[in-house]
């Protein structure tokens, strides 16, 4: 059945979304039969796998064109939309200022400006300390690490280009922004030792992602050549993780070795050859240390899927030492900080974030009130003021940031930036609804407070449901322009995620991840149900493992979605795990080397689930060729089989990004194009044209 899309445009007549004038470059069609686990496949595109085999570039790189060209021909400018975006990402914009030691720093980017550059207060006046465009006129390199010495004076500061998330680290004097000596290239990570004349730095290179070699971690001496570097750790397997780290106080260094889920801990003195000593060892569980005034404190799910705290003296490190401070609760327990007079607990009830003091004894909590409604989207502690930054969150509102004393529990005002964004007429509601299996599901629903469940309202339905992130209220941006014009914005805390804990998590991974993607469909199910919308006004969107959730939830149920955004995704899950840094996930969601694990992802991935001759909703499937996590094959192969597909009448575009990665990096006009294309997209084909 044909499916037609009518978007008004300024000059009042009509374009139209469809398949008889969408005729993009056509992948060839070359048959690989192999035979895995004794049932024989036929994979027409293995030929997109290599991405540098020239065929494979020139097919990219004219669907890309094709893509965009004829979303702007097919797409009428939607008013006002592109200077709404514009305004809020090309401004002059100053960061969130973070303080080490008794130094304050802060991001900004001024009106024009491709990248946030690094800034400093000296003597009551910004001085630029760090601008990446200064080593990358061409403005595709973005800062994407930073580590300071305990005083602040110095920083490495690191660069990636064009989202290949391979870091390039200078060292600065932070009082001058002079660079001291050479820069360090192909890191992960850079993390000061305790004296500070040493680093560990960890490697990563892009002939090591794409030949998928374990990350290896060096001990290297501040001025020295990288020949010198001492080797000291890399996992046996891509899948797992190897880190080192000293405290501040310097009273360990600390390893860790284990995957997405598990890990081990062993320590020793910092700057010695002491053999290392096993405190924890590696079973099903996650532990994280954080050392102060003797006593080391625990973050971890051993036994407690809720999480819990633990502690132990610094002299007693072995697990069999460790108590609980804060037990496993029935909501789930975030993070903490331990301030002078208290420990700061940080929970999650029903997806929203609250704080409660105890004293050191973990004894007598109560409950701190917030300065304002909101959700306690992050906090750290600063020793050196004894204060506990606390960041609050609305979908309405842009992030402030406050700062908690930790004697007197009193809340100072200090940071909010003063977005463009027009949100006084949205308002927002949790609501529950049961999934297939009877299990009950929150999600947010975002709309403008004079919106009526007449049934008809495009509404837009965003998860991600995986590797326990959570998805709680954070400000719109701009998704406003979206709201502001009548659509229902939808957020779905779908299992997969951390919400309730690690429980939640597990009951949306491995042979249970199709719960998933029944959440997804349940929701937009209920919201049909409760007169919100219906199927010709729904469209779906989701990104990485989000864009497998689309992948999945498309191919199965087609007839609940109007159109799709499917961004950097997952999607042949037979072969995930032969690319890039992909094996890291194989905890989350299995082995297809193994049979049973094999037969659980057929039963779900996309790739796989296609059935001939079925017309899919219109799809922009996206993908950065410099995407150092996912492989771009996904989007390509999928693309080029939905637009063979015979049945297929909606159009499936491919938007293949060659100056990004995974998304993070892109200047700000970057941002803007995609941003704008994107929405045009969405909203024509959800019938909106104003």
């Amino acid at each position: 059945m044909k499916i037609m899309f009518f978007i008004p445009v300024l000059i009042m007549s009509f374009l139209e979304l469809h398949s008889s004038d969408f005729n993009p470059p056509k992948a060839e069609m070359i048959p690989v039969v192999e035979k895995i686990h004794g049932y024989t496949f036929t994979d027409y595109y293995r030929w997109l796998e290599d991405k540098n085999n020239p065929q494979t570039i020139e097919w990219s790189r004219a669907q890309h064109n094709y893509t965009v060209n004829y979303l702007k021909s097919h797409t009428g400018e939607i008013p006002g939309l592109r200077d709404e975006i514009a305004a809020a990402l090309d401004r002059d914009l100053k960061g969130a200022p973070f303080f080490k030691a008794n130094r304050e720093f802060f991001f900004s980017k001024k009106k024009g400006e491709p990248q946030s550059k690094l800034y400093t207060i000296i003597e009551g006046k910004e001085k630029l300390i760090f601008d990446p465009v200064e080593f990358d006129p061409s403005g595709n390199s973005a800062i994407s690490g930073s580590a300071f010495t305990k005083d602040g004076n110095k920083a490495a500061i690191g660069i990636q280009y064009k989202g290949n998330e391979i870091s390039t680290y200078r060292i600065i004097d932070t009082r001058t922004g002079n660079v001291i000596g050479e820069p360090i290239t192909d890191l992960s990570s850079f993390g000061w030792t305790y004296d500070e004349n040493h680093a560990y730095i960890t490697q990563r290179s892009k002939e090591m992602i794409e030949n998928q070699e374990p990350l290896r971690t060096y001990l290297h001496k501040i001025g020295d050549k990288r020949s010198n570097d001492k080797f000291l750790i890399a996992p046996s397997d891509a899948k797992n993780f190897a880190s080192y780290w000293d405290t501040e106080c310097g009273t360990f260094t600390f390893v860790s070795e284990g995957d997405f889920w598990t890990n081990s801990l062993r320590v020793k003195k910092p700057g010695t050859n002491d053999e290392l000593k096993l405190i924890y060892p590696r079973s099903d569980f996650k532990a994280s240390p954080y050392v102060r005034d003797e006593k080391m404190y625990i973050f971890t799910n051993h036994d407690a899927k809720n999480y819990k705290i633990m502690v132990t003296t610094v002299d007693k490190p072995e697990f069999e030492n460790w108590t609980d401070l804060i037990p496993e609760q029935e909501t789930v327990i975030k993070g903490f900080a331990v301030t002078s007079d208290y420990l700061i607990v940080q929970d999650r009830k029903d997806v929203i974030s609250r704080l409660t003091a105890y004293n050191h004894e973990g004894k007598n909590p109560k409950a701190i009130e917030l300065p304002e409604i909101g959700n306690v989207s992050s906090l750290s502690y600063h020793k050196e003021s004894n204060s506990v930054y606390v960041n609050i969150s609305t979908f309405t509102s842009s992030t402030k940031l406050y700062k908690l004393d930790g004697k007197s529990l009193k809340w100072e005002f200090i940071y909010q930036d003063k977005s463009p964004i027009n949100t006084d007429n949205i308002t927002s509601r949790q609501v529950f609804f049961k999934s297939k299996d009877g299990t009950k599901v929150p999600m947010f629903i975002i709309h403008r407070k004079d919106m009526q469940l007449n049934g008809n309202n495009p509404t837009l339905i965003y998860g991600y449901g995986g590797f326990n992130h959570s998805l709680e209220p954070s400000f719109i941006g701009s998704n406003a322009s979206f709201i502001n014009r009548g659509g229902v914005y939808v957020i779905v805390n779908l299992r997969g995620g951390s919400e309730y804990g690690e429980a939640w998590h597990q009951d949306g991974m491995l042979f249970r991840k199709q719960n998933t993607f029944d959440d997804f469909i349940s929701a937009a199910e209920h919201l049909i149900k409760e007169n919100y919308t219906n199927p010709e006004k729904i469209a779906c969107r989701g990104g990485s493992n989000g864009g497998l959730l689309i992948g999945a939830v498309v191919t199965q149920r087609p007839d609940l979605f109007k159109a799709a955004v499917c961004a950097v995704p997952l999607l042949d899950m037979v072969r995930y795990h032969k690319f890039l840094i992909a094996r890291y996930w194989i905890p989350e969601y299995g082995d297809p080397d193994k049979y049973e694990d094999f037969m659980n992802i057929l039963k779900y991935s996309p790739q796989h689930n296609i059935r001939q001759g079925y017309s899919y909703p219109a799809m922009l499937v996206k993908a950065g060729e410099n995407d150092a996590r996912v492989d771009p094959l996904h989007a390509k192969k999928f693309a080029a089989a939905l637009q063979n597909n015979q049945g297929q009448t909606n159009p499936i575009m491919l938007y293949v990004d060659f100056d990004s990665g995974h998304g993070s990096g892109k200047s700000t006009a970057h941002q803007i194009d995609d941003s704008e294309l994107e929405w045009r997209f969405i909203m024509s084909s959800l019938g909106m044209s104003k």
